[in-house]
């Protein structure tokens, strides 16, 4: 094993046994080279690792925290050990009650012999006449329809943005992106090679006139987006300010990656860009939220002109989606289960919102009604990492401001909350715990 591993590897189980606690700040690399006798950039791939491994969080102009240590029985954090089983709220996997006993008699006949040998063959980027028809009924919206011609298919939503971007940008180029973004944008810029420039928003979302001083700086190769239910903020770009931003990219020439995975939730759900800048944007749905989280279907549906080249990155990349979860897809859409599982959802997630708006009382939380995240701007004498720490003290994970901060020198003390995947009475008891804890000092 190279030494850094080993290094790092110590490490981690001084954080596991509560010798480096969370919270603390561990030394500037260039001290912690001095000290072990290694060189610096020994040091550099250390904390790397202890980031990777999720141990650790880096801020600029602050240095490097212990991000948490395991509950267990050598761990002791910024508050007591955790006396139950860990509750994640880092995940946001949404399941309706009854889902499975609506699913199954619409998927059993896929296990047929003569249906399953063909839903086994392998699958186009451009999949199947029935799954694009499919598509254009689970991504119609009021005012707009996608023409079937320009569905295309990946193995999920994350997928279609990494095909979608590697696409239109190439390696070094410059993408635009609201200053707070989902956190595996960026991760899936630094494998592309992408560099991420942070746009400034207001309460109506991302601003023309930002898009149009980043791209005078240096040019952007495109924008990724989340105008609906953005992640983590739940805010929902005005009509008006989309037209602004159609009109902005359409001047610049500039494609639009727009993310539209929990848009389902919106109970009058907002057109997409792609009515007013039909050849620039790019539209990204799937399947798993809107379904279930195992029935994994990433959508893109992209300009005429563009289907052969986002067609040649999804199977250059090795994304293309699994033959069978497309014919699951057309069984589920033709049964009309796409729309019962989604009035359901939106019903969950509103039952979900009203604990949390009772437990986080007297907080700064921003959250859609019928939302499945909620953005909690942490009292001031709390740290965002501090805090995700504390919590996880007590058995509960949640998401740092700072994991979806694209400036690393404007990293919010907010916490993102997931609120999908915990079963209620669990959800109420965690955010119960958070409330305590951020009523205490650090």
């Amino acid at each position: 094993m190279d030494d850094y591993r080993r290094i790092a590897d110590r490490l981690a189980d001084d954080i596991a046994a509560g010798r480096l606690k969370p919270g603390e700040r561990l030394p500037p690399q260039r001290q912690f080279a001095r000290r072990r006798g290694i060189a610096g950039s020994t040091a550099g791939r250390v904390y790397g690792e202890l980031v990777r491994r999720g141990l650790v969080v880096g801020e600029v102009g602050r240095g490097t925290f212990v991000r948490a240590a395991p509950a267990g029985p050598s761990g002791r954090a910024l508050t007591e050990q955790a006396t139950r089983a860990p509750v994640n709220m880092e995940l946001n996997y949404p399941t309706a009650p009854g889902q499975s006993k609506l699913l199954a008699p619409v998927l059993e006949p896929l296990l047929r012999p003569d249906v399953l040998a063909e839903a086994l063959l392998p699958a186009a980027a451009t999949g199947t006449a029935a799954a694009r028809a499919a598509a254009v009924e689970v991504l119609a919206t009021p005012g707009w329809r996608p023409d079937a011609a320009s569905v295309l298919f990946t193995g999920n939503a994350r997928q279609s943005i990494a095909a979608t971007l590697a696409s239109l940008v190439r390696p070094g180029g410059r993408v635009g992106v609201e200053e707070l973004t989902y956190p595996l944008v960026k991760e899936i810029a630094g494998r592309l090679g992408i560099s991420l420039v942070p746009l400034a928003m207001d309460a109506d979302g991302p601003l023309p006139e930002a898009v149009t001083a980043a791209h005078r700086t240096a040019p952007l190769s495109a924008l990724y987006l989340q105008p609906t239910l953005h992640n983590p903020t739940s805010l929902t770009t005005s009509w008006e300010r989309r037209r602004q931003l159609a009109l902005t990219v359409t001047d610049l020439n500039l494609p639009v990656v727009e993310d539209r995975v929990w848009s389902f939730l919106h109970p009058h759900t907002p057109d997409p860009l792609a009515t007013h800048a039909p050849a620039l944007t790019h539209v990204v749905d799937s399947l798993s939220k809107r379904v279930a989280p195992g029935l994994t279907v990433g959508f893109v549906v992209v300009p005429h002109d563009r289907v052969h080249a986002v067609a040649a990155a999804i199977r250059s990349g090795g994304w293309s989606a699994g033959r069978f979860a497309l014919e699951a897809a057309v069984r589920v859409a033709g049964a009309g289960v796409v729309e019962r599982l989604v009035e359901a959802k939106r019903a969950d997630a509103a039952e979900r919102q009203r604990l949390l708006a009772q437990e986080l009382d007297g907080f700064a939380v921003r959250a859609h009604p019928q939302g499945y995240y909620a953005w909690w701007e942490l009292p001031a004498r709390w740290r965002a990492d501090t805090f995700t720490a504390a919590a996880a003290a007590h058995g509960i994970a949640v998401t740092p401001g700072p994991a979806f901060a694209v400036d690393p020198n404007r990293t919010p003390d907010a916490v993102r909350l997931g609120l999908a995947s915990t079963a209620p009475p669990d959800l109420r008891r965690a955010l119960r715990t958070l409330a305590g804890v951020a009523r205490t000092e650090p």
